[in-house]
């Protein structure tokens, strides 16, 4: 028997997890979904399904685009979470585990047991990525998450 949480939706997650953020004074966009922190961007991406082909193109690119007043400015990032509500393809994973650059800066986020009734979130994290240690913690703090390596 599966138990309904009262689990916020991704977005509202990440929004929270933003608001939390410029309390360490860490900048962060209201309409984009990214962090700056020691001078360097930590880009979420929530998606529920992505083919790997996108996938891979999106991971070694390495950009994100950043809203300054009416125009966008593309920028580099250094790190990439994807936030997945449902499970993402095992092949993604297997991407990331077997491609050296992708393991330092990417990290994976698989929320869909959170959304099926319990509070676990698998990840995939090898990065150095201080915005995401946090990240974490927040999930286990403020949303009763708890995380797990996949």
């Amino acid at each position: 028997m599966t138990v309904a949480l009262n689990i916020p939706k991704v977005w509202e997650i990440l929004d929270r997890f933003k608001d939390f953020c410029q309390s360490k004074e860490w900048k962060t966009s209201k309409h984009e979904d990214w962090v700056m922190a020691d001078n360097k961007y930590h880009n979420f991406l929530w998606v529920r399904k992505v083919y790997p082909s996108t996938f891979l193109k999106v991971a070694m690119n390495h950009k994100c685009a950043i809203h300054e007043g009416v125009s966008y400015q593309v920028v580099k990032t250094t790190y990439t979470a994807w936030v997945f509500p449902e499970k993402p393809p095992k092949m993604l994973v297997k991407t990331v585990i077997d491609n050296e650059e992708l393991l330092k800066g990417t990290a994976i986020y698989d929320l869909s047991s959170v959304y099926a009734g319990k509070p676990l979130c698998l990840r995939l994290n090898e990065t150095d990525s201080v915005v995401f240690r946090e990240f974490e913690k927040f999930l286990q703090e403020n949303c009763g998450i708890e995380i797990r390596p996949t």
